[in-house]
């Protein structure tokens, strides 16, 4: 079976720093793939190129076969890739039900259908009953999940994950987790970037270490958490046993 994504020796430079240098590797459907590194290592770049939101210096990344750089975000949305950020961006002052449905009007121009997609999504990312409650007066794991809930709602293919579970609770985290699961038993290829290497490496099949701006190494968890190279440029000595 064919990848759903391709990405081929992608390239990027802001000024005079590299973001990302010569990046090479495949994403296969159904997978969820951990980006990991430290800070600075090229990550949000990555995810930024594939989302459409810049375009690389050289390189290709493909969908389907379809050539993403250079689109823009709202193109590479049309395709089915979606994104959660970092930094929370829902709309305040607007409802969690209405924050979905601004996803939900890619694939659904009536508002009435527009609103059932979203409510189907609000209940599947555990927020029924917040679906009138303004984005504002949301707790910080309830924003995590309304940007999931918007991201979903575009019906995405590929959902790119920029650390959802940055700055949760233990439960919280794992929660998290559990969501992450079931979207990708929905069939939704998942990038996620993560910093909680202890919750991120059991629930990934395979992780992208970047350092540097470069690929440093590509294997499944028990293989990332033996390589030297990997322990010694991020996840220390705790690992190195």
């Amino acid at each position: 079976m064919s990848p759903l994504l391709e990405i081929r020796s992608v390239s990027k430079r802001f000024g005079g720093v590299a973001a990302n240098i010569d990046i090479s590797f495949d994403v296969r459907r159904g997978e969820i793939l951990g980006l990991i590194g430290p800070n600075g290592a090229g990550k949000t770049s990555l995810f930024n190129a594939i989302a459409g939101e810049v375009t690389p210096d050289s390189g290709e990344i493909l969908l389907n076969g379809t050539q993403l750089s250079g689109l823009g975000p709202v193109a590479c949305a049309a395709l089915g890739v979606a994104r959660t950020f970092q930094v929370v961006r829902s709309f305040d002052t607007m409802t969690v039900l209405e924050n979905v449905m601004v996803g939900a009007f890619l694939r659904h121009r009536a508002p009435a259908a527009a609103m059932r997609a979203a409510t189907d999504i609000i209940g599947f990312c555990g927020l029924n009953g917040r679906i009138d409650r303004p984005a504002w007066g949301l707790s910080p794991p309830e924003k995590r999940r309304l940007e999931v809930a918007r991201a979903l709602a575009t019906e995405p293919q590929l959902l790119l994950l920029d650390e959802m579970l940055t700055g949760l609770t233990p439960t919280e985290a794992q929660s998290g987790v559990q969501l992450i699961r079931d979207v990708a038993a929905r069939g939704v290829t998942i990038i996620m970037v993560e910093h909680v290497m202890e919750i991120v490496l059991p629930l990934v099949e395979r992780a992208v270490v970047l350092n540097l701006g470069q690929i440093l190494t590509i294997g499944t968890s028990a293989e990332i958490v033996r390589n030297p190279e990997v322990i010694r440029a991020y996840l220390g000595d705790r690992y190195a046993a």
